[in-house]
Formats: C-alpha cells, sequence, structure tokens
C-alpha cells in the first residue's frame, strides 16, 4: 500500500485510529472523531444569519478519559506531510480543551508532545505501535496537578445523563469540581448570555453531590 496516494481520511481509518484502538482506548466512550470545539463566527447580513464554515474548529479525534473528562487531542495528516505537521494544530485544539497531551500524526508515527513535562521531555517521536494507553496518560496528569486520591475520587465523578457541553463549559465544570476537591470553598466563574450558566452550574452541583464532595 503506498500511503503517499492516501486521503487524510483514509490515513486516520487505516493507521490512526487502529493504533489509538490497539493501545486500549475504547472506540465507544473514549475516542471523539470530528470532535467540534468552536461552532463558527456568526455572520450576519440585514436579516439573515449564518455560520461561517470557515471558521468552524474542530478536532481530528479527541481522547477521554471517560465521558466529559478529557485527556489528549490527535491532529492528523495525509502522508505528503511530515508527521509532525499537525502539531500546531493540536496545541491550539488542546489548550482549548484545557489538556496537556498533543499528537501529530501522518500515519508513519507519532509527534507526542506531554506539557506536563514528567520525565523531562516535551515532545518526542513514537512509533504506531508506541501510543500511550488511557492509564498511562490519565496517571500523567493526575500526577503533574499533584491529586491526591481523595481528589482524584472526585476529579473522576460522572456527569449527569444529559446533552454533551460546550468545550468552554467542560472547561468551567472541570476546573470548579477541581478547586473545590482541593479544598476551594468559593469560586466565581463569568459567563455571557446564552452560554449555559444554567447548565453548567447544574453539573457542578451533581458531580460534587454524587462523588460525596459536598451536601
Amino acid at each position: 500500500m503506498n500511503k503517499k496516494t492516501l486521503s487524510e481520511s483514509d490515513i486516520c481509518d487505516k493507521f490512526i485510529r487502529p493504533a489509538i484502538e490497539a493501545a486500549g482506548w475504547n472506540r465507544m466512550s473514549q475516542i471523539y472523531r470530528e470532535y467540534p470545539l468552536r461552532a463558527g463566527r456568526v455572520v450576519v447580513r440585514g436579516r439573515s444569519a449564518r455560520r461561517d464554515a470557515s471558521t468552524v474548529l474542530r478536532a481530528d479525534y479527541a481522547l477521554f478519559w471517560k465521558t466529559n473528562i478529557p485527556l489528549a487531542v490527535v491532529e492528523a495528516k495525509d502522508n505528503g506531510h511530515a508527521v509532525g505537521a499537525g502539531m500546531a494544530q493540536a496545541i491550539n485544539y488542546a489548550q482549548l480543551l484545557d489538556v496537556p497531551f498533543s499528537f501529530s500524526s501522518n500515519g508513519d508515527g507519532f509527534v507526542f508532545r506531554d506539557a506536563t513535562l514528567g520525565d523531562g521531555v516535551l515532545e518526542r517521536s513514537i512509533g504506531l505501535h508506541e501510543f500511550p494507553s488511557p492509564a498511562e496518560l490519565w496517571n500523567r496528569l493526575c500526577a503533574w496537578k499533584g491529586w491526591t486520591a481523595e481528589v482524584r475520587q472526585v476529579t473522576e465523578s460522572d456527569y449527569a445523563p444529559s446533552k454533551s457541553p460546550r468545550y468552554y463549559q467542560l472547561n468551567a465544570i472541570n476546573r470548579t469540581v477541581e478547586a473545590i476537591a482541593r479544598g476551594q470553598n468559593r469560586v466565581l466563574l463569568v459567563m455571557a448570555t446564552g452560554t449555559g450558566k444554567t447548565y453548567t452550574a447544574f453539573q457542578i452541583i451533581w458531580r460534587l453531590w454524587k462523588s460525596g464532595a459536598k451536601k
């Protein structure tokens, strides 16, 4: 098979996704293809409005420890690009999802960026068979944040079954739950009209209540 003739989508289906799944990631609950980050700028012309498709942001893959608890972003390119060609995009998307792990791939291998610097190395090249497992990345994240077992128990708590939160709602919910789990008792969230303050507050309350962190 000549990889140079394959599209980016083919590279994802034939090389990248199989490598991720082989590392132990669950295809149904942990791997999200074309994960939506920003729906795109709204352009108003007279009485009509539409989304500007050029401003839509989607991560090729977003990887989650469990539902709504993100861990990493993987950006794919076709094999005509270098293996690390997608890293700038991956870093941008990882910042939006508030995660420290970014990957770029062209189907030959991965460039892995670990912003936790857990082993002192920021970026390294790894083979397709060397993709880290969910537990490895989660343990790196917990060690980087300095979470105790008690804090982990709260931060791993489930979301209430509901619609999928937007990326900034994820950040608000997860950061607030983490702060309270670490002993902080007052948190201020500032969100604009129409950005889902009620939904965000509900998920925070649910997770703190169900985890036993608060009554």
